[in-house]
């Protein structure tokens, strides 16, 4: 088991980058994890990548910051309808607070809004002490009032 209580800072700047994950990054990517108390929010990437593989609108993507892994993104993608919604998103515990997430997320922001028909990005969390919703909120998210699978729902207007 590795040790995962340090981790150097790759890119002190926060900056990230999206990279597509490959047989030779597969392993790095699937060593990612969030903390013990935020596994009740996201999925691991084993399964994420998984489900990614078996879904026509799976778009996942590595992120990175300078050459070290740091987390996962994956979007339902579906231009043919116009709908776009964060499916998955992590950063390894090591990295969080490093401004990595938010940098990723304006990423996966910034592509979105050149897809076909993109007008809304959707995302959705499990609410509980520690969930992700002050960050997305903080990114401009508002919540929709709906809720999904126990997940509340939230939107950005592109």
């Amino acid at each position: 088991m590795t040790d995962t209580s340090k981790a150097t800072n790759p890119d002190p700047t926060g900056k990230a980058t999206l990279r597509e994950i490959t047989a030779d990054t597969v392993g790095s990517i699937l060593n990612l994890s969030v903390s013990e108390d935020q596994e009740r929010f996201v999925a691991s990437n084993a399964r994420s990548i998984a489900q990614a593989h078996f879904s026509e609108h799976a778009w996942f993507r590595a992120i990175y910051a300078s050459e070290e892994p740091v987390g996962f993104v994956m979007l339902y993608d579906n231009p043919e309808k116009g709908e776009y919604s964060l499916w998955r998103f992590m950063i390894d515990a090591r990295y969080q607070g490093r401004g990595y997430g938010r940098a990723a997320l304006l990423l996966v922001i910034a592509h979105i809004r050149t897809r076909p028909k993109a007008t809304v990005l959707y995302t959705s969390y499990v609410p509980g002490e520690g969930d992700p919703g002050g960050f997305y909120r903080s990114l401009g998210f508002i919540e929709t009032g709906e809720v999904s699978y126990g997940e509340r729902v939230l939107k950005l207007v592109l």
